[in-house]
């Protein structure tokens, strides 16, 4: 009896420690500003790149949203296990596909800002 007492201890405290250990979740909000005509298509793609998003290591949420007054504004929000594992979607083949994809009807640069949940 001692000895489980012990071990569900230290089992416990592993837990515990390494619950202090883990990297936060990573929050990345990115904006995408396409020229209109360009807006449709950009919806379509953002719907394939939620779709493959899902399928990555260490993916937490994605959202894609659509601005109410220009149809042609997007907005992503995701969340990731950590930044490692964010900064390995970032490379995957999809990933640059959808970048590239997008290129041609962009009206200004990905607006990408990353942070953490507040403690």
């Amino acid at each position: 009896m001692k000895y489980i007492a012990l071990a569900i201890l230290l089992v416990t405290v592993g837990v515990l420690f390494a619950q202090q250990k883990a990297e936060p979740q990573l929050h990345v909000v990115t904006y995408v500003d396409v020229y209109p005509n360009f807006a449709d298509d950009t919806a379509k793609l953002l719907k394939q790149f939620a779709a493959d998003n899902r399928k990555d290591a260490g993916f937490v949420r994605f959202e894609a949203l659509r601005d109410v007054a220009r149809v042609n504004h997007f907005a992503i929000v995701e969340v990731w296990q950590n930044p490692k594992l964010y900064e390995a979607h970032l490379t995957s083949p999809h990933s640059k596909a959808f970048r590239d994809a997008l290129q041609m009807g962009l009206g200004s640069p990905f607006d990408e800002r990353l942070y953490n949940a507040l403690p």
